[in-house]
């Protein structure tokens, strides 16, 4: 089913739009959530969610990309229950990686000035990113965004461990240079 008929069944608070979500994108979210969650039970919860939070928000909200609408709900919910498991104890899934990799490259955003500059930031990020070339960007993405594994990285793109690991190296130290320049450093 066509993502636009998909909104079209939610608009019309079809009960068959949840289904027809799941079919299309049950494994899209379920990644997003397993690689963050590093738990079936807790991925699969957060796909519910997921569908839960887009019938709430459609409408009034009429997504043009439903796949990267479901995504950003998957992965703020995954990211929320992640934070809500861990504030005992630490561990589990990609997301402690992930965001080891990229401690020295983001400021921490403790402060009112941090938050303040954090659309800054943003923005010099999405620049970066695009400034990428369609590989590298792909890469980027998936580890940074979707949190996949270096080896199911690897895998995808047909590289070596050590060459994402390496890639993905230099486009931290690329990035590091860049907001150094641009002084938020």
């Amino acid at each position: 089913m066509e993502d636009v008929s998909i909104v079209n069944l939610y608009w019309a608070r079809s009960e068959n739009a949840i289904s027809e979500t799941s079919k299309k994108y049950g494994n899209y979210c379920y990644s997003i959530a397993y690689n963050i969650l590093g738990n079936v039970e807790d991925a699969d919860e957060s796909v519910n969610d997921t569908y839960l939070d887009a019938r709430n928000n459609i409408p009034p909200h009429r997504p043009s990309i439903l796949s990267t609408f479901l995504g950003k709900i998957t992965r703020r919910i995954s990211i929320d229950k992640w934070r809500g498991r861990t504030a005992e104890k630490r561990g589990g899934g990609e997301i402690v990686l992930v965001l080891d990799e990229l401690s020295d490259c983001i400021p921490s955003n403790q402060s009112v000035e941090h938050e303040v500059e954090a659309a800054e930031l943003s923005q010099l990020i999405d620049n970066f990113v695009m400034s990428l070339s369609p590989m590298e960007r792909r890469v980027f993405i998936c580890r940074y965004w979707y949190l996949d594994p270096i080896a199911d990285i690897a895998q995808r793109f047909g590289f070596s461990q050590s060459k994402v690991k390496m890639i993905l190296h230099r486009q931290r130290k690329n990035l590091l240079n860049r907001l150094e320049k641009e002084a938020l450093l």
